[in-house]
């Protein structure tokens, strides 16, 4: 099976969080059932086949490296965090082993993502050698993480701002964007606010 890498997004500055009245640096340091978001996310890459694991850094690096100690990922300092996702997004693929056949691209606020499903999207791609990216969906929506091709990595260099992967996805040859229907509500669950994190913390599955 060709080598799927990881990049976990690590890198906002957790606006809406903060605004909401989140007392952490970061959401992504905020505990969920006793682990940081950004640890559970990093730990469901490390439990899957992919490899390497790159974490993407940018505001509150510190505190966000910290919460990821003894965790054997690799990481990738995005100085241009502000700018947007797109540079995290470079980011993390420039960091990236040039042979990897694609990548994962996690999301350090989507904490109940799980290794399996992580699993099945590799597995996906390896079966559709054409394929441009992977998709998970559940209850017919689509959600995260995707699996990017290498063939993408380009276009995915040319990106600005806050666009993300989602618009390779939307701009690609539907013929070649394969879905996986998944059960974990984990694909489509992210923290954004101190309110959502409260109903995470009673959320399964």
């Amino acid at each position: 099976m060709a080598e799927i890498a990881a990049i976990v997004l690590a890198a906002g500055q957790s606006a809406r969080f903060r605004a909401g009245g989140g007392q952490e640096v970061s959401k992504l340091v905020a505990l969920l059932d006793g682990e940081p978001l950004v640890r559970r996310a990093a730990g469901a890459g490390l439990a899957s086949r992919a490899r390497p694991v790159v974490v993407v850094t940018g505001h509150a690096r510190a505190d966000v490296e910290a919460a990821l100690q003894g965790l054997p990922v690799a990481f990738a300092h995005n100085a241009d965090f502000a700018l947007g996702l797109a540079s995290s997004l470079k980011a993390g693929v420039a960091a990236l082993p040039p042979d990897v056949a694609g990548v994962l691209v996690l999301l350090g606020d989507m904490p109940r993502v799980d290794a399996a499903t992580l699993d099945r999207l590799i597995e996906a791609f390896a079966a559709h050698p054409q394929a441009l990216a992977v998709v998970p969906v559940r209850d017919g929506r689509r959600g995260n993480p995707l699996l990017l091709s290498h063939a993408l990595f380009a276009a995915l260099a040319r990106l600005e701002g806050d666009e993300g992967a989602r618009r390779l996805v939307a701009a690609a040859d539907p013929a070649r964007v394969v879905e996986v229907a998944v059960e974990s509500g984990g694909v489509t669950l992210d923290i954004d606010t101190p309110g959502e994190l409260a109903a995470a913390r009673n959320l399964r599955g």
